[in-house]
Parts: C-alpha cells; structure tokens; sequence
C-alpha cells in the first residue's frame, strides 16, 4: 500500500476540489450566442411584421404597442424570477433547454392566429419561455469565463440581439414579401425547436462559481429572499438596472416601431428594409457590443468606474444623433443617423450584465441576472413600446399628419434620466473604491 507524503496528499486534495472548467468554453458561448440569436428573433418579429400584421387583423399603433410591451412584459420580466431561482438551484442548462423550446413553440403558434386576443395570448406564451433564456446564459458564461475575459465573452454573447434584429429584419421582411407574415412565425419557430434539442448535448452543465478564484460553498443553494434583498439593497446592482432601464426605454421603444416608422414616414419598402436596415443593425448595433466588451476588459482593471461611464458617455453622445434620425427627410439619410445611434445606444448592456454578474454570488447569479432583466425590461420593454403606441395614437386623435415621428420625439428626454442615473452608479463605484 503506497502512502502518500503530506504534501502530496495536498496536491491531490487541491486538483480534487478544483472547480472544473469547460474544456470548449469557446462552443459553449457560439451555441448561447446562437439561442439567444433565436431569442430575441423571436421577440423583434412583431415589430419587424408590424405593417402586414396591422393590415391583417386591423389593429392600431396602440394595441401593437401593448402587445410588444406590457403584455409581453408581464410574462418576461416577473415569471424570470421563480425560473431563475429554479435554476440557481437546479440545471441551468435544463431549463434553458425547456425555455426554448416553449418560446419557439409559442412562436409557431403567433402565425397560426387569427384575431387580436389570439395573437395576444400566443406573444404572452413567448415572453413566458423566453423568461428562461438570458438569465440562466449570463450565469454559464460567468462560470465559464474568469474576470478579466467576462467582458469581451459578454459583448460576444450580446451581439445575439443585433444579430437575431439583423436576421429577424432580413429573413422575416423576405418571407413576408415572398409569402406571408405567418410563414415567418412558423419558420422561425421551427429553427427554435430543433436548438432546443440540441442545447444538452452542446453544453455541459459547469460547477457555479468555477472560473471565480478562491470561490467557496459553490453548491449551496441559492436562497431566494436572501438572495433578493442583496440584490436591491445594493446600490451598484440598482443603479446598474435602473440606468439600464431608462436606456431600454428608449431602445424598445424605437426598435419596435422603427421599420413601421421607415415604411409609413420614411418610405421605405419591404425589400428595402431587409437589406439595408438589416445591414445597419449589424453595423451599428453588433459594433457597439464588441466596442462596449473590449473597453470594459481593458478599463476595468483600473477602475469599476468604466462599467458606469462607458454608457453615460455612450448615450450623450447617442441623443442628438437620434433627434436627428427621427427628422431626417430622407429614409437613407435616416438609416446612416440611426446606425450611430445603434452603435452608442447599446454600450450600457454589457457594462451592466458583467458588472451585476461580478457583484452576485456564484449561486445567486442566475437569480441576480433575472432582477436586472426585470427592472430593465419592465421599464424598457414593458413600459416604451407602450408609450410609443399610445403617444402615436394620441397625436392620431388630434389630427397630426406624423403622429408616429411625434411620438419617437417624446423619447428623448428619457437619455437624460438614463445619463443621470449612470453617473449616479460612476459616483457610488467610485465612493467604494476610495473606501477601499
């Protein structure tokens, strides 16, 4: 019987309780980055099909608001919160697997509606799957990634909204032009399905906490009062959601009413849209993602600071560009202005997700990433495409020849709000930082 010396029997111990690591951290990340491409696809389809949609069921501005804001909200953002305890304490790769496929089945549902309450319900039944998606993802990428790579890893992972916008844009306008807005739905949704079947045998379930150094108790269950009240008693993770949804509130706001307000206002065509608005989604949006991910791992080794700064100067420079955008005379014109929009509009993204992720505790990270999304998506989602709606249908009412350009006026002012409550996060981070 061989007896090992002391030393030995540390070492052996050590490699033992190791945290293990993805050996593909690589796939692992192209494969999240692809279902949330489906994710938010899924999501943008209404607003990308608004036109046909409308002219099919006859609904307004503001019932097309509701539908793609507070209905869908509703779902989203506070069914995120059970899930993500859930998955805190059990697979996070399984109910990723079961969202999926809920959302996408909902999705082929949305072409195969009828009346206005159906298509209700069925985008009701999206934003209920799609409440497992995002939050379970950010806690595998934490644990996949160690600080000091989480920021790149997390402008990849966010380029699935302008890339889900892009294909959305390109692939639902083209289907809609050559057939019909209900093909779209089910096309995608089909996609969606056969990701979810995929996704246990692309991903393998991490140890939480594994790529944070010196982590401890990283099976404890995460618990779900504890873990709420460190969530909003923290002044950085407030403010990070906050500022976060200040901005997604003009972001959702536009974005589910700009192809309706280049195809009425600006004048462009179906065709047009999948090429070029496609295009300056990609541009605009996916550079600011991988711009916004590059200076948070580069800064932030200086000073936390960057996670708030980054956005606020981000979105001061976004807002004349975006008055801007909305009086351009011109659909081109337009387009180029909205690009830089795009591109400054989403720096806020990363730098919140990383940083709340960072704050958390390894077995409450999934549970953390779920209440950003859902003050942020409550207030963006929830709450701007809704009052876009009913602002454009007002104007309607009173006779405005324009009353969708008057309505994408009256977000302006909420990048200010947002610029304020990131300089307000710039000054706490930089108040802990002196403590420290």
């Amino acid at each position: 019987m061989t007896v090992l010396s002391d030393e030995a029997t540390h070492v052996v111990r050590a490699q033992t309780m190791a945290p293990r690591r993805s050996r593909h951290p690589g796939i692992v990340l192209a494969m999240l980055t692809f279902v949330y491409v489906l994710n938010f696809l899924d999501r943008q389809l209404l607003g990308i099909l608004a036109k046909p949609i409308q002219d099919s069921l006859h609904i307004t501005d503001g019932q097309l608001g509701l539908i793609g804001g507070l209905y869908f909200a509703m779902f989203y953002c506070f069914i995120a919160i059970p899930v993500s305890w859930l998955a805190d304490r059990t697979s996070r790769v399984g109910v990723l697997t079961l969202a999926c496929a809920i959302w996408s089945a909902a999705t082929i549902a949305c072409g195969m509606v009828r009346t206005y309450p159906q298509l209700v319900v069925a985008r009701m039944t999206v934003g209920f799957g799609e409440a497992g998606g995002v939050p379970p993802s950010y806690a595998l990428i934490t644990d996949i990634f160690p600080p000091g790579r989480r920021g790149v890893a997390f402008g990849i992972y966010n380029l699935g909204p302008p890339i889900g916008a892009a294909l959305g844009i390109a692939l639902g306008a083209t289907i809609a032009a050559m057939f019909d807005w209900r093909d779209a739905f089910v096309a995608i949704g089909i996609v969606g399905i056969l990701a979810a079947a995929a996704l246990p045998f692309v991903i393998p379930e991490p140890v939480r906490g594994a790529a944070d150094p010196g982590a401890s108790n990283l099976s404890d269950k995460a618990p779900f009062w504890a873990t709420l009240r460190a969530f909003f008693v923290n002044p950085v993770m407030t403010l990070a959601a906050f500022g976060s949804g200040a901005t997604q509130f003009v972001t959702y706001g536009l974005g589910n009413f700009a192809v309706l307000f280049l195809i009425r206002e600006k004048g462009m065509t179906l065709p047009e849209i999948a090429f070029w608005y496609a295009l300056a989604i990609v541009i605009g949006m996916g550079g600011g993602m991988i711009a916004s991910g590059r200076i948070i791992d580069r800064f932030a080794r200086r000073s936390r600071r960057v996670f708030a700064i980054a956005p606020a100067v981000s979105l001061a420079i976004s807002m004349p560009f975006y008055v801007a955008f909305v009086w351009a005379p011109t659909w081109p014109l337009a387009l180029a202005l909205l690009t830089v929009v795009m591109f400054f509009n989403y720096f806020y993204l990363s730098c919140s997700v990383t940083l709340v992720q960072e704050e958390a505790a390894p077995n409450q990270r999934v549970l953390a990433g779920a209440l950003l999304l859902l003050v942020m998506n409550f207030i963006g989602l929830g709450l701007g495409p809704t009052w876009v709606g009913a602002a454009s249908d007002h104007f309607s009412a009173g006779g405005a020849t324009n009353p969708l350009q008057l309505a994408l006026y009256t977000l302006a002012p909420f990048y200010v709000i947002a610029i304020g409550l990131f300089l307000w996060l710039a000054r706490t981070l930089h108040r802990q930082e002196t403590i420290k």
